[in-house]
């Protein structure tokens, strides 16, 4: 009498309302036609909420989703893969020179190729012709494990310094690699199953390299048109340049640093750079001789609290008496604040501000006289006012912090040569290797995290939640501004990321399966990983990532 050892799992399909029993081992792949959607959209899955790629087997009893291209996780794995794919394509065209993967730009990639000689037109019209033959070739995007040894063979073969660098400080006994023809690399995060699905994308030369661009995940047929950053991008330039010139340039650089006791020599330089920003920020403002006001403005968690103190230090050094201005003292109260979609009070958008009133006290303020600014009771939802009231002598200046701050409606009124506006972002310049970025959204999502749970008590998983309308509050209210500021300040530091994982790792394991929030947990700590951790006593009292783990001297 024989006996059947085939285990059998039970598959539950959130969105299908059914379920089937399968072989344990089952690809998802397999499982395609069991969704009613455009199947050729359909990138990854979601398994107990963890996307996972399609040609990754089942071990368990799960609850299965696809993630479809029109989603945010699924235009993640979309541009993961396509940057996958241009590696495979310049490794074939190039196979002497290094890819290397800058940072984002005009809702693409910039990229620069070490070689000999710079990129040409002809080159970059090369290689997409190298990667729209991939896509006509539909050929499958492979999975596989392989052992510690296997791995640094590989790519040492394949000249990936960076990748293999990584395994000197990250060194697990199995390494998960994905492979297309000959090309292979690390796995950083699910890619799609096959170069097919990978057809909308633009190639085209930028600077002294070329730019990766790729669909919006709403409309995912066509390349958007490009908007041009350039101060951005110049900032950009300047930190890749000193993380050249310092030798740090990926997560395996800082890791060395750390396993050679060196890092304290490093955070101490890291500070003293960002410090001189500050400094030449303060030094155009005192040059303009004229200014009256300093607009900060930045996205979520990009240090505005501790940047606008820093700034008046740096201001106070020059002579300067700087005197902070809330904008938060002008909201309008809630019977008249606007509500957004959801009925909920939109405290974003520009008309929550009472404008009119704003303008007309730094208009009075400017002309010497005393003015009663408001203060704001958000329990209450009114405006109040304390009695106390502001003037400005000659050597004071203003200094307003806010989300609007690069966005001219805000003070109509004033003169330009009265306003100096600043954009604040934390523009990471360190890869994960040669061709994985570190994204400055991931970067100030984990500053947040910790801030809330620290200082408001929030979870990871409420903290995620959220972050997807905060992103979309940024897109509304700040991104289409940032070309209006006077200057661009780089509040990332490239030691932050090992500090932060020591707070936040433990709140992010305590996000469960169950929770939506649990695919971009577990990718963040996946993320983390690559990171060897560094204590913050090393960190000084007045560094913007204090207004995240406290112990800052600043009084916030």
């Amino acid at each position: 009498m024989g006996y059947n050892l085939t285990t059998m799992i039970t598959i539950k399909f959130s969105s299908e309302e059914k379920s089937l029993e399968v072989k344990e081992g089952t690809l998802p792949l397999d499982l395609i036609e069991n969704f009613s959607g455009d199947r050729e959209r359909i990138m990854a899955v979601k398994v107990n909420n963890l996307i996972t790629s399609l040609t990754k087997p089942l071990r368990i009893n799960c609850t299965v989703e696809a993630v479809y291209s029109t989603s945010n996780d699924g235009a993640e794995v979309y541009r993961r893969s396509l940057c996958f794919m241009m590696a495979a394509a310049a490794s074939k065209l190039f196979p002497t020179a290094r890819l290397l993967i800058a940072h984002s730009l005009g809702y693409g990639y910039y990229y620069t190729v070490e070689k000999s000689t710079p990129i040409t037109k002809d080159e970059i019209a090369a290689l997409k012709a190298e990667m729209d033959s991939l896509v006509r070739q539909d050929l499958p995007i492979t999975r596989e494990l392989v052992s510690y040894t296997e791995a640094i063979e590989l790519f040492e073969k394949e000249g990936l310094k960076e990748s293999r660098k990584q395994l000197e400080y990250n060194c697990p006994a199995k390494i998960v690699i994905n492979s297309l023809k000959d090309f292979s690399d690390l796995d950083f995060g699910p890619l799609v199953d096959r170069t097919g699905k990978l057809q909308v994308f633009e190639l085209t030369p930028y600077d002294e390299g070329l730019l990766l661009r790729f669909p919006f995940p709403k409309e995912v047929d066509k390349v958007p048109e490009f908007k041009d950053s350039p101060k951005i991008f110049e900032i950009f330039k300047k930190y890749k340049e000193w993380g050249r010139k310092l030798g740090i340039t990926s997560t395996a650089s800082i890791n060395e640093l750390v396993a050679k006791r060196k890092i304290n020599d490093f955070i101490d330089i890291t500070e003293t750079f960002q410090n001189h920003t500050f400094a030449d920020v303060a030094s155009m403002i005192y040059e303009r001789g004229n200014v009256k006001v300093v607009l900060i403005a930045g996205p979520s968690s990009s240090g505005k609290t501790t940047s606008a103190k820093k700034m008046a230090l740096q201001l106070q050094a020059l002579g300067y008496n700087p005197k902070v201005i809330s904008l938060d003292c002008y909201y309008v109260g809630r019977d008249r604040n606007p509500k957004d979609e959801n009925g909920n009070y939109d405290y974003e958008c520009l008309e929550a501000l009472d404008i009119d009133l704003l303008n007309q006290n730094l208009i009075d303020l400017f002309a010497g006289k005393d003015v009663a600014i408001p203060s704001y009771n958000f329990d209450l939802g009114q405006r109040y006012y304390t009695g106390e009231k502001m003037h400005l002598d000659e050597n004071d200046i203003l200094i307003m912090e806010g989300i609007h701050g690069l966005n001219d409606k805000l003070t109509p009124l004033i003169k330009p040569e009265f306003k100096f506006k600043i954009y604040l972002s934390a523009l990471t310049q360190l890869n994960l290797d040669d061709h994985n970025r570190i994204s400055t959204s991931d970067n100030r999502l984990i500053r947040r995290i910790v801030r809330d749970s620290r200082f408001r008590g929030k979870s990871a998983a409420e903290t995620i939640g959220m972050w997807d309308s905060v992103q979309r509050g940024e897109r509304k209210h700040i991104f289409p501004f940032q070309n209006n500021a006077d200057a661009v300040l780089n509040t990332a530091l490239d030691y932050e990321l090992p500090v932060l994982k020591v707070y936040v790792e433990p709140l992010l394991r305590m996000v469960k399966p169950t929770q939506t929030e649990y695919s971009t947990a577990s990718r963040l700590l996946d993320f983390l990983s690559y990171f060897s951790p560094v204590p913050e006593d090393y960190i000084p009292k007045q560094s913007i990532v204090r207004e995240f783990i406290g112990g800052s001297s600043f009084h916030y």
